[in-house]
């Protein structure tokens, strides 16, 4: 399996970045995973401009993506690592938007929207979530410890 993981500006806080890196580590033995970084809009533009602008960026470098949204269907752990399954001999791609979150493009261009929690979590966090959970997915579906 493939994972394409898109998000939106770089990690700049330390603790994440290291976060990051452990878990792309632990998902080598499961999938392939590809981190695509889109720049971030800098400036004092309204943010549904910072959104478009973004969201044309996102657009032009991935499609047929799954969301990470909070407005999106949210799974349990186990819930999650069926989803995932069903994605066991192709490529499967998130995008996480940036601070502001992502435009209406974006939105209408995913093929799932999914929800990491009903809480607001900044995007860098996400990313760490996200990663924890596509390695937690590959536990239970390899019936490995880690999850139990």
């Amino acid at each position: 399996m493939k994972i394409i993981l898109c998000w939106v500006g770089k990690t700049k806080d330390t603790h994440i970045q290291e976060g990051i890196k452990k878990y792309l580590t632990f998902l080598r033995p499961y999938a392939s995973v590809e981190v695509v970084e889109i720049k971030e809009e800098k400036g004092t533009l309204p943010v549904e401009e910072i959104k478009a602008r973004e969201g044309q960026r996102i657009l032009r470098q991935v499609n047929d993506f799954i969301l990470l949204d909070e407005t999106g269907q949210q799974f349990s752990s186990v819930e999650f690592a069926r989803f995932l399954k069903s994605f066991e001999s192709g490529t499967v791609r998130f995008v996480i938007g940036g601070c502001y979150g992502t435009s209406d493009a974006v939105h209408k261009g995913a093929k799932a929207i999914l929800s990491l929690s009903r809480l607001t979590l900044t995007h860098e966090i996400s990313r760490l979530i996200l990663l924890e959970q596509l390695y937690r997915a590959f536990t239970i579906i390899h019936n490995k410890k880690y999850h139990y």
